[in-house]
């Protein structure tokens, strides 16, 4: 999932500085409500104090004959800095697909939180992706991978949190679960499968029905051209008129020039190569769209502020459309303006995601995921949308799945085992989604009930609500993340009523 979510090129940030001054966490829930209502507005260096540490996590928590009691280290960050010691909440973050440090690291809001809540912070990493292979180099191999699911990781984090509550004396201390876009995902099906567990869910940016199979095919990549031609509808235009004089040159084989104007290190040569091509040109888009952030971020690959609006400016300040798309893709490829060319297999691979899957192990493993229960047969037209026409169908995703994983996708299955649009009877679950991003309409846009909430914001990217507090946040970001503030700390404080 591109937030899925789509890790290119990923740079580690490094913590640096701690906070200046570190709240006292009262000890009655009068204090706690009083801090709660503390608006989070500016930047502040609230850096935590993470230890990267690892659990011994069961191998397979359904089949006890497969492999018996074998375990995997399991890695998890956690922090203690503001926490009110067996009274405080519990903030965990369901991790998805990369490493977990990417995550904490770019969720400043949940440690924002923490300092106003007393509470302790959790990144726990899913199984499969960055230090958590269970087998090693071995994961990717058949069968070995087949323990790459939902279920697993759901049952991961239930273990990971029971066992954590014991050793550090938090047994009546109320979970809430955190996560963005796949791990949003996450989040709600922890609170479904594990209500026992945990007592609310924050789910940023989460794709629960486009991902079920539910929705349009053809939404996302309509909603990704929205977003540039909410900025200038010239811009779609320039944007499919660069695609169209491709397409006109890939039908007269005129590949020299292809390779001339796309600046690629070796000229492409088949329909194959500019399938690919056209791939890896539409990829860039989806993650300028993803992260519209309104400044510059680190956050799988470099950005700079506003980047739907840099790449329209780009796109039309160009002479020739073909170059400006090769520029504009520049901003995603190469933000550091150190590559000469651009190596059409290396700098994008495609999978089972349409929207892309990033590169290395981590890409590896959500292929697998795409492959099996997370359904994404999402397709570009050239005609809702401005990129040239290239189908995912049901059957190209089988006959994909089977040549590569050996495995045939289970359409329906996400939709039967976590409820899809029926969600009625669950309940303490946040639904927060960004006007801006894509994957906001295979969400929840809409409250079901007082306590199924959703959480628009018109001025947000991809999980904008889970990054820390800047200078330049939108006002709808301070807002909705003031709300769920207010929620999560009303869900703790029903939760300690609950278990007195």
């Amino acid at each position: 999932m591109a937030a899925r979510w789509l890790f290119l090129g990923f740079m580690l940030l490094i913590l640096v500085g701690k906070a200046e001054t570190r709240l006292s966490v009262a000890s009655s829930d009068l204090q706690f409500e009083k801090l709660n209502n503390e608006v989070i507005t500016s930047h502040r260096d609230l850096a935590a104090d993470f230890k990267e540490m690892y659990f011994k996590q069961i191998l397979d928590h359904f089949n006890y004959n497969s492999l018996g009691n074998g375990t995997y280290d399991q890695r998890y960050l956690i922090t203690d800095q503001y926490w009110k010691k067996g009274y405080g909440p519990i903030f965990f973050y369901t991790g998805n697909e990369g490493d977990i440090w990417e995550f904490a690291l770019n969720s400043g809001f949940i440690t924002e939180l923490a300092a106003v809540q007393g509470a302790l912070v959790i990144f726990a990493e899913h199984r499969y992706y960055g230090k958590s292979l269970p087998f090693g180099k071995d994961s990717f191999n058949i069968p070995e991978v087949g323990l790459l699911t939902v279920e697993q990781a759901l049952a991961d984090y239930a273990l990971m949190i029971t066992e954590l509550k014991n050793e550090l004396g938090a047994q009546t201390c109320p979970v809430i679960v955190f996560g963005g876009s796949y791990g949003g995902m996450l989040s709600v099906y922890m609170r479904i499968r594990y209500p026992n567990i945990v007592a609310g869910a924050l789910a940023a940016s989460a794709p629960i029905l486009s991902t079920a199979g539910l929705g349009d095919s053809a939404q996302f990549f309509q909603d990704v051209t929205a977003d540039f031609q909410k900025i200038n509808p010239a811009c779609r235009d320039a944007v499919k008129g660069a695609f169209q004089k491709l397409n006109t040159l890939a039908q007269q084989k005129d590949y020299s020039r292809i390779q001339s104007a796309f600046s690629l290190c070796k000229t492409p040569s088949t329909p194959k190569d500019i399938h690919q091509l056209n791939g890896l040109l539409r990829n860039a888009f989806t993650m300028l769209a993803m992260l519209d952030y309104p400044y510059s971020t680190h956050f799988m690959g470099s950005m700079p502020a506003f980047p739907v609006k840099v790449a329209c400016e780009t796109m039309l300040n160009g002479t020739d459309l073909m170059l400006a798309l090769r520029d504009t893709v520049g901003i995603m490829y190469n933000s550091t303006g150190q590559l000469t060319c651009y190596d059409l297999y290396s700098l994008y691979v495609e999978c089972a995601d349409p929207t892309g899957c990033g590169l290395g192990f981590n890409s590896n493993a959500w292929d697998y995921q795409a492959c099996t229960e997370i359904e994404m047969c999402f397709e570009s037209n050239n005609v809702t949308d401005m990129f040239p026409a290239m189908t995912f169908t049901e059957q190209q995703r089988e006959q994909y799945c089977l040549k590569r994983w050996r495995v045939l996708p289970r359409p329906g299955w996400l939709k039967t085992q976590f409820w899809g649009q029926d969600l009625s009877a669950a309940s303490n679950i946040i639904f927060s989604n960004g006007d801006l991003d894509p994957w906001a309409n295979g969400g929840i846009r809409k409250t079901l009930s007082p306590s199924l909430i959703a959480i628009n914001i018109p001025e947000g990217a991809h999980h904008l609500d889970l990054r820390e507090s800047n200078p330049a946040d939108p006002e709808s970001v301070i807002v909705a993340r003031k709300k769920e503030s207010e929620i999560i700390a009303q869900w703790v404080k029903a939760a300690r009523k609950e278990s007195s």
